[in-house]
């Protein structure tokens, strides 16, 4: 099997060796085509005005000045050449991807380009914790669970169309209370904040920050954050399809009415 691996924190993150252990555990033809530069946050974005630079970093590691999605273009339509790859990995992205995330994440970008492509394709990420575990997630759950995952939905096939999202819970590998199939969540967008600051010459620039004490959120029963808050392995389905059925129904009433 020929796995292609990406990710959206850059080429030399830490969770990058992480996906390439998980990867190590499936087959031995691993592929690796990431970012030059931190993506984090640019969704499913597309080089189309800027030209995209690849660099060999090593035997089958290559870098790419670029976001995941063109990563993931450029990995299985060049750097691989004829033989296309089997499964993409996208992760081990630093902090999770759930709820609202799944909308911004370049992890989940990653994952979707591959979708596209017609390959099975998963975003994985590692909660950290809070800001005080920021700089030192709890990989190894990642890499006791990742694989095993993995073969398990493999096994089953993975539907045309569906990326598969998972999230690990910021906990020891043994605390780990189980895998859980999940939807996906939706938080309280409240601790969303602008900071302003001034530069040297005292013009004013902003950053998007968080708040430190946001109002606790209570995650539905059944999402991604309810399962990573009990400390169980998060496995959502996500469709690239986002039609709208049921609205789609009434919109079509209306107007076929007129």
């Amino acid at each position: 099997m020929r796995i292609l691996c990406t990710n959206d924190d850059g080429v030399n993150a830490p969770g990058l060796k992480v996906i390439e252990e998980i990867a190590g555990q499936l087959s031995d033809d691993i592929w690796i085509v990431a970012p030059e530069l931190d993506q984090s946050g640019v969704s499913h974005s597309l080089s189309l005005n800027d030209p995209l630079r690849l660099r060999e970093i090593g035997p089958r590691h290559f870098a790419v000045r670029g976001t995941p999605t063109d990563c993931v273009i450029m990995g299985s339509r060049h750097v691989l050449g004829r033989k296309q790859p089997n499964l993409v990995l996208s992760g081990v992205n630093k902090g999770r991807n759930v709820a609202e995330d799944v909308v911004y994440s370049g992890t989940i970008a990653g994952a979707l380009e591959g979708t596209i492509l017609g390959l099975p394709s998963f975003a994985l990420s590692q909660e950290f914790g809070g800001p005080q575990n920021r700089d030192k997630p709890m990989w190894d759950v990642a890499r006791a669970f990742g694989a095993d995952v993995i073969r398990k939905v493999m096994a089953i096939g993975v539907p045309t169309d569906t990326v598969i999202n998972v999230n690990f819970p910021a906990c020891a590998p043994d605390e780990v209370k189980g895998v859980v199939v999940t939807r996906q969540g939706k938080r309280n967008q409240g601790f969303l904040r602008i900071d302003g600051h001034y530069d040297g010459r005292g013009n004013p620039y902003y950053w998007i920050g968080f708040e430190k004490f946001p109002v606790p959120d209570v995650p539905g029963e059944g999402t991604d954050l309810a399962a990573l808050e009990g400390n169980y392995v998060s496995v959502t389905p996500l469709r690239l399809d986002r039609t709208d059925m049921l609205f789609s129904e009434r919109l079509a009433n209306i107007f076929n009415a007129s």
